[in-house]
């Protein structure tokens, strides 16, 4: 039976992967990488240098996809169905490339920002390709997250004694009730929305590309670092094209 694999690779840093990754990655015949454009060439070159470096010249075939964003329009009516639709011309292409390119026993890998099972596609984009009638079993390498590569970057712990974390993205913030705000991870944030939800004496822990030579940290209370954060994240994406941050509120 052939072996699709979502192997994490953390936030950016080499030194993210576990022992177990390599192995991971050591044991696949082919990659699939989903290309994005030309804004994310050194997001691909880091997973290209990882292979190099853990594989040596014993390179697998590296099969790149071309990924298309989701509607805009359709996301603004029906966010659930722009996914769905999205997920669906995502799977039917990985389809392809499965049929034509795994012999049975062979084994492809994704390689995947943080860790395949918060807040990425991986996991449910192969449940998709399986029901487009393919055969194979699916593995899962866990890989440093960002809520924890942020945690370790300030050297903090993720929750205050007896209270619950709270893990949401950019677009739910604004429905996150308040005594969720206590202890919450906030994602995939492009717009940064604590402005308009934490109050100004919230304090704010933000890092961007956390563990990459570019890292950028910015700590303190909303009211007095917020449009610091604000400006960094799009000074930063302006220069290289992509960002990945994440932050941690912890409301008074």
């Amino acid at each position: 039976m052939r072996t699709i694999v979502a192997i994490g690779i953390g936030t950016g840093n080499p030194a993210h992967l576990t022992t177990q990754a390599i192995d991971a990655m050591r044991s696949l015949d082919i990659v699939l990488l989903l290309d994005k454009g030309t804004d994310t060439d050194d997001m691909r070159a880091l997973r290209t240098n990882m292979l190099a470096e853990h594989r040596g010249g014993d390179l697998p075939e590296i099969v790149t996809i071309e990924d298309t964003p989701r509607d805009p329009e359709l996301a603004k009516r029906d966010y659930r169905a722009a996914v769905a639709e999205w997920h669906e011309r995502r799977a039917n292409k990985i389809s392809d490339v499965i049929r034509e390119k795994l012999d049975d026993g062979g084994v492809a890998g994704f390689l995947v920002w943080g860790d395949p099972s918060l807040y990425d596609s991986t996991l449910r984009m192969l449940e998709r390709v399986r029901e487009t009638g393919q055969v194979f079993e699916v593995r899962s390498i866990p890989g440093i997250a960002a809520p924890m590569a942020l945690c370790a970057a300030f050297a903090i712990p993720a929750n205050r004694v007896g209270e619950p974390i709270h893990i949401t993205t950019g677009r739910k913030l604004p429905g996150t009730a308040p005594e969720l705000l206590r202890n919450c991870f906030v994602m995939l944030d492009g717009e940064c929305a604590f402005r308009d939800v934490a109050s100004e004496d919230t304090e704010i822990y933000w890092g961007a590309y956390l563990g990459d030579a570019r890292e950028i940290l910015i700590h303190g209370r909303v009211g007095d670092v917020g449009a610091e954060i604000a400006e960094a994240r799009e000074r930063a994406r302006a220069e290289h094209g992509w960002i990945m941050d994440t932050y941690l509120l912890r409301a008074p």
